[in-house]
């Protein structure tokens, strides 16, 4: 049943309304001013909103510019309801995304269609978001089991090899090759965790609701998470010396382990596509109530083109460079910094250096 919230200040008014959409069968909220309507929407996220303008406390606007700051409740239909339809006060409702507006009185012929207009828009936007969800399930069902092929490979064949040999096998060999198959088994479980999240993220972003769902509402220091990374991914790649930190700190707008986890594949590809020798610089700053994360290393670098086909299931230049990964850690860091109202950027100068900056807004913005 679809569900519509009515926030009208005069009870007649909104009585009158409710009544018009239960008759057609409508699940019906109603809220008597601003500040309760706000607080219903986020509790129950209606299928569409029909809002007065003029109230007391919190108007119309104010409405709907709180509404739009949340994921959950940003892409709900908003209606306004006005006894005013001046030029200016349509501008202004359709600046803070208003999707249309009925103008004091109207009867009911009139608010079922600007209703169903609406209802119907969004569901043709709904269709579009499951047609790109069917096209990411059938890439990741492609791109999965070639990605898992290597590692689990030499799982299979080196424990195959184990138990054919064990008799004749010296303690330090079976050690080795113990060793060999944990590390495949470790990069398995790396590749099946990304591939998990990165399929939860793209629908995170055709999906506000589910996307506040994921990524809530928690904050965490940058500095500590980030240098904690840094050096972690440095001691992994056995090149301490390279690494050079140099981080303010600032409460982020982004729960602890998606930092950790932007930070740990940035980091992690600027030391997998670089030598040992070379620097790699971790860097962060704030200034405007913006926090900016840059990495950067003297590495194989990337093209302008690379730059803008990057896409998760493109390896670059797998032929000619021997790195494994399946690229997913860039396009996931992507997603969880977009996700959080943030920007990524590469700047690249090809086989010299590459600079992957972050900006995530900062606890009160």
């Amino acid at each position: 049943m679809t569900k519509i919230l009515v926030i009208e200040d005069e009870e007649p008014m909104r009585a009158n309304i409710v009544d018009m959409l239960e008759i057609d069968g409508m699940e019906v909220m109603s809220a008597k001013n601003g500040r309760v309507g706000v607080q219903l929407a986020r509790d129950h996220l209606p299928d569409l909103i029909i809002c007065d303008i003029m109230m007391p406390e919190l108007d119309g606007y104010g409405v709907l510019a709180e509404l739009r700051q949340s994921t959950a409740t940003a892409t709900i239909p908003f209606i306004f309801l006005t006894a005013r339809a001046d030029r200016s006060d349509v501008r202004q409702g359709m600046d803070l995304g208003a999707d249309d507006y009925l103008t004091k009185p109207f009867t009911r012929a009139e608010l079922l269609k600007a209703v169903s207009t609406r209802l119907a828009k969004q569901a043709t936007v709904a269709q579009k978001i499951q047609a790109r969800l069917d096209d990411l399930r059938g890439s990741i069902a492609l791109a999965l089991p070639h990605e898992m092929r290597t590692p689990l490979t030499s799982i299979l064949g080196l424990s195959e090899f184990m138990i054919e040999e064990c008799a004749s096998m010296q303690p330090q060999d079976i050690r080795d090759k113990a060793q060999v198959i944990n590390n495949s088994a470790r990069r398995l479980h790396g590749l099946i965790l990304n591939f998990l999240l990165y399929a939860e993220l793209e629908i995170a972003a055709r999906d506000p609701a589910y996307a506040h769902a994921l990524l809530g509402d928690e904050e965490c220091q940058a500095r500590p998470v980030m240098a904690d990374a840094a050096i972690r991914q440095a001691q992994r790649a056995q090149r301490e010396a390279d690494l050079h930190v140099e981080l303010q700190d600032a409460v982020i707008r982004m729960a602890e382990p998606y930092v950790q986890k932007i930070a740990d594949e940035l980091i992690s590809n600027a030391f997998k596509f670089s030598k040992s020798g070379t620097p790699v610089n971790v860097t962060g700053s704030l200034a405007d109530q913006v926090y900016t994360l840059s990495i950067q290393d003297h590495g194989r670098g990337m093209t302008a083109q690379q730059i803008a086909d990057m896409g998760a299931y493109l390896q670059f230049e797998r032929k000619r460079h021997e790195q494994q990964g399946q690229g997913l850690g860039l396009i996931i860091a992507r997603r969880l910094v977009e996700l959080k109202g943030g920007k990524l950027r590469i700047e690249s100068v090809y086989g010299q250096q590459t600079t992957v900056c972050i900006t995530l807004p900062v606890s009160g913005t």
